[in-house]
């Protein structure tokens, strides 16, 4: 069981297509006109928070290795692109409230979590 879970973890192609799904679906959902989803948490920024660290923690998933300045980076430029967006939309408007979440998520998503590899390092032995 043990082995399985190792195993999963260290799917790197499973966890990059998993956040490429990830961004995809989000850049639809913030650009969309259709109302939000029934899944959707009440406050926007609760939104924001979860989405953007989930995403960091599919990037320190998916590139274990990588310095996590870089996808830290990455994303936040990724949240302000999306608010970009946001301010041509009729429907929509730019929010640095919306950007702070998308921090914060990411903030909380570079924490050390106990099932993830060390930030920064890739990790095989599982003995």
């Amino acid at each position: 069981m043990r082995d399985t879970f190792y195993q999963i973890r260290d799917c790197l192609p499973l966890w990059r297509a998993a956040l490429a799904l990830s961004l995809i679906a989000i850049l639809w959902l913030a650009t969309t006109s259709y109302p939000s989803p029934a899944l959707s948490a009440p406050s926007d920024k609760v939104n924001h928070f979860i989405a953007f660290m989930e995403l960091t923690l599919l990037s320190r998933l998916g590139w274990p290795g990588k310095p996590v300045l870089r996808y830290a980076y990455a994303l936040l430029a990724f949240g302000l692109a999306l608010e970009l967006i946001q301010s041509q939309l009729d429907y929509r408007d730019f929010s640095w409230a919306d950007l702070l979440a998308d921090g914060a998520g990411i903030a909380l998503g570079l924490l050390p979590w106990p099932l993830l590899p060390p930030l920064g390092k890739m990790t095989t032995n599982h003995t």
